[in-house]
């Protein structure tokens, strides 16, 4: 199927053109033609899928462009709002849509200004969304459709009460349109209380995770994970790839390690300013930097093309998160790599993740501090033949000093001079200590047999809840809303009552 099957209009699919749009990814193909009709859908699938284009294409093709505020997207981070506000405006660009972002870290007065001046879409987080209504800021009094993207995301933030309040100000008639890697109990919930006859779309984990990325893994020891990751950097040289650990001060140890051996990284979690992870994000898009090191939950939802490597220096407790994880790389159909560390305790962990996703892990043998080396070294002499073809200068420029280091060393010596300052040496590369973690309790199912070893590719072309539970219960925010859910019940509409919240789920043949 391809876009132009769907029912959007030419300037629209115009523009899919244009930023290389050809065929819809399979939750884009159930979700619009239903967005187009007007049903309120719950689309269920992971990171990666595109699910921005799956609710953006049919609400912007909706969209009066001489009307006021039309369409509010929620999302769980700053980082997934700005990505969809990126992305709302390319895909309006044949409508001249003006679409604004309001979240928290930033001036409020600027984002009032902002919104004053005009808007047919919003996107924000829950919390800026929230102080901008009750300032009155905000007026989703005529609104005609609500997403929320990253539900399950949402509720594990403890944004459950700003979500109700939120909503309650939106008019009963809108449609509404939820997308949700999970679907836990509390989301069929607001399926339940807040939209009418919802057509449930899912595309399934192993859809995704299956086809286009390989998946290792590699029994190592908490010591000998960091230089197992530098020697695997150095022998596989992805162009973009993402290391994923477990908790802040983990991501802190390991990118301050790849520094220290001249690797470009640079990290990312919750404790990171606004503005520091924004600049992050826009280094690592543009290739600035090679290595980006990042939470769960810093990571959610970002979407950045040409990710060919995921090391997961720790595993994952809940499966889902793997696959969120894997998702950054294999995208628009190429390739892509993870390799994933585990110790003899967490092998249950491993084969929990390979149920869920029906793809077995292949056991990869780590290379040698010597191949790694051999690589490193590889790369030093490729870049200074390259630097001295391409090279401009002139060597009568620096006559003087060239003599004076000719007459005291011969050319050998200064050419492993070079080389020595390119590559990086074993026995002389610093050394790193990452803060140790402990490694997750043993899970049911463990296999002794199952080992690390096996092939390697050489040269082939990357307590998340805890974290979140840690920075919202600083803002305020609660977690647990279980005591408080039946104290003020609100009352089912006449179409609540009838529908029963029905779903049907279209994806899950």
């Amino acid at each position: 199927m391809k876009f132009n099957e769907l029912g959007l209009s030419a300037g629209i699919l115009s523009t899919l053109r244009e930023i290389g749009y050809e065929t819809p990814s399979p939750i884009q193909e159930q979700t619009i033609p239903l967005a187009l009709a007007g049903r309120d859908v719950i689309g269920q699938a992971q990171t990666g899928t595109g699910k921005t284009a799956a609710f953006g294409l049919p609400t912007i093709e909706k969209i009066d462009e001489n009307a006021g505020l039309q369409a509010l997207v929620i999302a769980p981070t700053r980082e997934l709002a700005v990505q969809n506000q990126e992305q709302l405006f390319q895909f309006g660009k044949s409508k001249k849509l003006k679409v604004r972002i309001v979240y928290g870290g930033l001036s409020i007065e600027r984002q009032i200004r902002d919104l004053k001046s005009g808007a047919q879409i919003v996107v924000g987080t829950p919390g800026r969304l929230v102080d901008l209504i009750k300032r009155k800021a905000l007026n989703l009094s005529a609104l005609t459709t609500l997403i929320l993207d990253e539900a399950d995301e949402m509720l594990n933030m403890g944004f459950l009460e700003d979500i109700e309040f939120i909503i309650g100000k939106t008019p009963e008639s809108r449609q509404t349109l939820l997308f949700s890697a999970t679907m836990p109990e509390e989301i069929k919930k607001i399926g339940v209380k807040f939209m009418h006859d919802p057509e449930h779309v899912k595309v399934k984990s192993e859809q995704m995770t299956a086809d286009r990325i390989d998946q290792y893994f590699i029994k190592a020891k908490e010591f000998e994970k960091f230089d197992i990751l530098t020697r695997l950097l150095d022998v596989e040289r992805p162009e973009l790839a993402i290391v994923f650990g477990r908790t802040k001060r983990r991501v802190d140890g390991i990118t301050r390690g790849l520094k220290l051996r001249g690797y470009r990284a640079e990290g990312i979690h919750g404790d990171l300013d606004q503005s520091k992870r924004l600049s992050v994000l826009r280094d690592f898009k543009a290739g600035h930097l090679d290595i980006l090191v990042a939470t769960d939950v810093a990571a959610r939802g970002l979407d950045i093309s040409g990710v060919t490597h995921v090391y997961n220096y720790d595993i994952t407790q809940d499966q889902e998160s793997y696959v969120h994880r894997i998702g950054r790389t294999g995208r628009a159909g190429k390739s892509g790599q993870s390799i994933t560390f585990v110790s003899y305790n967490e092998i249950g962990y491993l084969e929990a993740i390979e149920r869920l996703t029906k793809t077995p892990m292949k056991g990869m043998k780590p290379p040698t501090k010597e191949e790694a080396y051999a690589a490193s070294m590889s790369v030093a002499f490729d870049s200074i033949v390259r630097d001295l073809a391409e090279s401009s200068v002139k060597s009568d420029k620096f006559e003087k000093q060239l003599s004076a280091l000719t007459e005291k060393f011969d050319s050998r010596q200064l050419a492993a001079l070079l080389l020595a300052d390119r590559s990086k040496d074993p026995d002389t590369m610093e050394k790193v200590e990452v803060p140790a973690e402990r490694p997750l309790p043993a899970l049911g199912g463990k296999k002794s047999g199952r080992t690390g070893g096996g092939n390697r590719r050489g040269n082939s072309q990357n307590n998340r809840r805890r974290d979140d539970r840690n920075r919202d219960n600083k803002r305020g925010y609660k977690v647990e809303h279980k005591s408080e859910a039946g104290k003020n019940p609100r009352k089912r509409t006449a179409n609540e009552k009838k529908s029963g919240f029905v779903m049907r789920s279209r994806g899950d043949k």
